[in-house]
C-alpha cells in the first residue's frame, strides 16, 4: 500500500509500505477514505512533539470503510466508519471508571503508533463508529470537533453563562462551536486579526482581537470589569494559560483544553479569592463523538466553511510541509485517501 511516512523532522514522503493484512480477533481492517491534518502532524513533521519516535506515518482524523473483520466484530463488511483514534488498554483505573480517553496506557494512532496517512489500517473494533448517515468526508471532521466538545462537556456550563474562547485555531474554533450550540454566549480571543475576521464574518462569534489592546483590558471591556464565567484555552502557549487565570470572573471556571509542555504558576491567593474551578480536558470519549456526528447532521457545524485546504495522499508530502509554513487561509486541511 502507499503511506506518507515522516522519516524525521522535515523529511515527509510517499512510500510503499506492507499492508496490514488480515484482522486479528476483536479487529477490523479499514481502507482509509479522509484524514484531517491537525496541528500535532505540524508539530511532529517540524519536529516539535516531545515523545514520538521516528519514522512515523501521521494521521488520526479518520474515516473510512470496513474491508476485513476479525472473529467476535459485529460491524459488517462495507460498513462506513468514524475511527476514534485513542487506543485504550480496559484494565487501568481510568479506564475502569469509564475514561478511557486518559487511559494510563493510551496510544494514540498517528502518535504513539502509525497512523492513517496510508490506503488502509487495522483498528479494534471497539474504537469504530458506524458513520450512521454522514459522508466520509465529514465523518472525519468528528474527531477534532470531539475534543472541543469534550472540554464543554467536561465544563459543567450552565447556558446562558458568559464565556471566553482563547485561541481562534481549530481546535479553539471547534470549543467556541459546542459552546454555542450549548447554549452559552461566546466570544473569542486571538493574537491574529485573519483568524479572528473569520470567526466573526463565517461563523457569527464576537472577537476579541488581542493584536491590538492587551487581552486583560479586552476581557474588562467585554465584561464590565467582572470576568468570563467560563474561560476556555486552546492556544498550546505557556503564557496566555497563566493569563487565562486572570480572565475569569468570581466563581468562575478555566478549563485547559490544549497542552503545554511547561510547569504552569499562577497566584495562588487569586484563585481562591475567585473560588475558582480549574478542569483539565483530554481527547473525548463515545458521547463526544455521538454528540458531534449528531449535531453535523443536524446542520450546526458548518464544515464547509472550516475545511479550507484539501490534498490527495501523494500530494501531501508537498502541501502538509508547504501548509506547515504558509497559513494564511489555512483552518483545516484534509487528505483525500480513497
Amino acid at each position: 500500500m502507499k503511506a506518507v511516512v515522516c522519516r524525521s523532522p522535515g523529511d515527509l514522503v510517499l512510500e510503499d509500505r506492507a499492508a496490514p493484512g488480515a484482522p486479528p480477533s476483536g479487529w477490523a481492517r479499514v481502507a482509509v477514505s479522509h484524514v484531517g491534518i491537525c496541528g500535532t502532524d505540524y508539530h511532529i513533521f517540524e519536529g516539535k512533539h516531545p515523545f514520538l519516535a521516528y519514522p512515523r506515518i501521521m494521521g488520526h482524523e479518520v474515516s473510512g470503510t470496513v474491508v476485513e473483520k476479525g472473529e467476535g466484530v459485529a460491524l459488517a463488511v462495507g460498513e462506513p466508519v468514524i475511527i476514534n483514534p485513542y487506543l485504550a488498554c480496559g484494565r487501568c483505573i481510568a479506564c475502569r471508571r469509564g475514561k478511557p480517553n486518559c487511559c494510563v496506557s493510551i496510544e494514540v494512532l498517528g502518535v504513539h503508533r502509525d497512523g492513517a496517512m496510508c490506503d488502509e489500517i487495522l483498528v479494534p473494533a471497539q474504537n469504530l463508529y458506524p458513520a450512521n448517515g454522514l459522508s466520509l468526508a465529514d465523518a472525519a471532521a468528528v474527531e477534532f470537533l470531539a475534543i472541543g466538545a469534550h472540554a464543554v462537556r467536561r465544563s459543567l456550563a450552565a447556558p446562558g453563562q458568559r464565556t471566553l474562547v482563547i485561541g481562534a485555531g481549530p481546535i479553539g474554533l471547534g470549543t467556541a462551536l459546542f459552546a454555542r450550540i450549548a447554549g452559552l454566549d461566546v466570544s473569542l480571543l486571538d493574537m491574529s486579526t485573519e483568524r479572528l475576521g473569520f470567526a466573526e464574518s463565517e461563523l457569527g462569534f464576537a472577537a476579541l482581537d488581542g493584536s491590538k489592546a492587551s487581552p486583560a483590558e479586552l476581557v474588562r471591556q467585554a465584561t464590565d470589569g467582572e470576568g468570563f464565567d467560563l474561560v476556555f484555552d486552546a492556544t498550546g502557549n505557556t503564557r496566555s494559560v497563566q493569563s487565562a487565570f486572570a480572565h475569569v470572573a468570581h466563581g468562575g471556571t478555566l478549563v485547559l483544553v490544549s497542552v503545554v509542555k511547561d510547569d504552569i504558576t499562577f497566584s495562588d491567593p487569586e484563585f481562591h479569592k475567585r473560588e475558582m474551578t480549574l478542569v483539565g480536558s483530554r481527547n473525548a470519549l463515545r458521547a463526544d463523538f455521538d454528540h458531534v456526528a449528531a449535531s453535523i447532521r443536524d446542520g450546526a457545524v458548518p464544515l464547509a466553511k472550516l475545511v479550507t485546504h484539501r490534498t490527495t495522499l501523494a500530494g501531501t508530502p508537498r502541501d502538509l510541509s508547504r501548509w506547515a509554513r504558509e497559513k494564511s487561509g489555512l483552518i483545516k486541511a484534509v487528505i483525500e485517501v480513497g
